[in-house]
């Protein structure tokens, strides 16, 4: 039985004047632990699909189970991290990694110092009163980071995270989640543009091809990269080939070539 089933999801969007097949014929199986990444055009559904696993999109067919349970009945078992950190201006970032629990009414004492816990291991011990406002981009994303894992989610959902960071950010950002994740065992699914991205933090990358979306080639990554972190993936002599490998693919999608 596999972790996370996705079973023959297809899905349109109508409106009074037309109908839009977003996706067609999505199939995948990901077990626990996993980091996969989807990767592909513009406009070939890859964040309407995280949204159908997320719960938050019924689909027009198919199902999504999760521990062979359907999602609709797990959604507060699916933590969502996103480009922008969404975190409340007006409350302290104590408050902010603390929101979750509280919605969820899992919030005691022992629960709010794991959350704080892993604020200090993010590298953000004795900001906790502090506002956003006053921390940097990436420190915004690592505590919005602390607030999806406080919840003990099952599945983590990425939909490019670190796209609005600086290069420099972005690639510390890429360890620390991956490490953070890996301690944890957490199985998490990223949607990306960047090729380089999905490499360095994969087991598996899913190309999507457009009008609709389907799935057009899986990339299994070598061991040799998924043994080591996102930065040195990077540098790794495997690198450059799988990077042209999965480029000329996409290329030939966007370009129309077979």
């Amino acid at each position: 039985m596999s972790f996370l089933a996705i079973k023959d999801i297809h899905h349109t969007y109508f409106t009074k004047a037309s109908a839009t097949t977003a996706l067609s014929e999505i199939s995948l199986h990901v077990e626990e632990g996993e980091f996969i990444s989807f990767l592909g055009p513009s406009g070939c559904g890859k964040t309407t699909l995280l949204s159908i696993i997320a719960g938050l999109i019924k689909p027009t067919q198919g199902t999504i189970l999760l521990e062979n349970k359907p999602i609709t009945g797990l959604k507060n078992q699916i933590g969502y991290m996103l480009q922008q950190d969404y975190l409340f201006p007006w409350k302290t970032i104590e408050e902010n990694i603390l929101i979750g629990l509280k919605l969820s009414k899992q919030l005691n004492e022992q629960t709010k110092s794991a959350a704080l816990d892993l604020l200090n291991q993010m590298g953000l011990k004795g900001i906790e009163k502090q506002l956003p406002k006053q921390l940097s981009g990436g420190m915004r994303q690592r505590a919005a980071l602390v607030r999806t894992l406080a919840t003990e989610p099952k599945l983590l959902m990425l939909d490019e995270p670190f796209s609005a960071l600086d290069y420099q950010t972005k690639l510390k950002l890429e360890d620390l989640v991956s490490n953070t994740l890996d301690s944890f065992g957490k199985t998490a699914i990223l949607v990306t543009h960047d090729i380089g991205e999905a490499i360095a933090m994969s087991d598996r990358v899913v190309l999507f091809s457009p009008s609709p979306g389907r799935i057009h080639k899986i990339f299994e990554m070598p061991e040799e990269l998924r043994n080591i972190s996102p930065f040195n993936a990077r540098n790794h002599d495997a690198f450059s080939s799988i990077f042209q490998k999965i480029w000329k693919e996409l290329d030939s999608l966007e370009t129309g070539k077979n």
